[in-house]
């Protein structure tokens, strides 16, 4: 298992202009056009995924000078196939045995991938890591069977979602709406818009899976 964080960038909405990764200890992967956002980001990513059947001509030109220098760098995919490019990313960062996964570019663009890209945090929590989806001044997070508590200095909006039937034990303390040992469905957005107000907001669900959106003030 690697103390180090695996990094994934797609083709979605990225709109950040730093990403917190270190190069010693992380590890990068650029899924399909996430390679345009190295390019700009100047990262080089230890790892390149994908079908490229959308890449423009300069992008094309580099996966292919990297298969002729690289071709331990990447991992070319048929366009036909039953995982997206970022599950195909997130099976290799697990491959190499990491635990915890940031994604960028994961959201925005098509519905269906960013609905995809949560059901993909579920999928890592379901094998024992933990995955963040990250865009701009937001990020979302599973909670399952668990308790989280966040920073009392974040400012902004937190929304919470039931994923699944229901969610039993839901108790939030320290937000502006705040809950004892509720019930959360997934036909009722009753954690919707809730805000921080500086103090430690703690989440926990006792059995169930929540989905936490947190979006920042800027």
């Amino acid at each position: 298992m690697s103390d180090g964080s695996c990094f994934i960038i797609g083709a979605g909405d990225l709109t950040v202009g730093s990403i917190p990764y270190h190069k010693d200890t992380d590890y990068m992967i650029a899924a399909d056009g996430g390679l345009m956002y190295c390019e700009v980001l100047g990262i080089e990513p230890d790892l390149v995924i994908g079908d490229f059947d959308s890449l423009d001509e300069g992008l094309s030109g580099a996966v292919e000078e990297l298969e002729r220098t690289a071709p331990e760098k990447i991992r070319r995919l048929p366009a036909e196939k039953d995982d997206t490019d970022m599950v195909a990313a997130v099976r290799e960062g697990l491959a190499l045995g990491y635990r915890r996964f940031y994604m960028y570019g994961a959201c925005g663009g098509r519905l269906e991938h960013t609905l995809a890209n949560i059901q993909l945090m579920k999928y890592l929590k379901n094998r024992g890591a933990e995955g963040f989806l990250c865009d701009g001044a937001g990020m979302s997070l599973l909670v399952q069977d668990e308790e989280i508590v966040l920073k009392e200095t974040l400012e902004g909006y937190i929304n919470i979602f039931c994923m699944g039937d229901s969610a039993q034990g839901v108790t939030l303390k320290n937000l502006k709406y705040e809950l004892e040992d509720a019930e959360l469905t997934d036909d009722f957005p009753l954690g919707v818009s809730n805000e921080f107000i500086g103090k430690p907001a703690s989440i926990s669900v006792k059995q169930g899976t929540l989905l936490v959106m947190i979006d920042l003030a800027e």
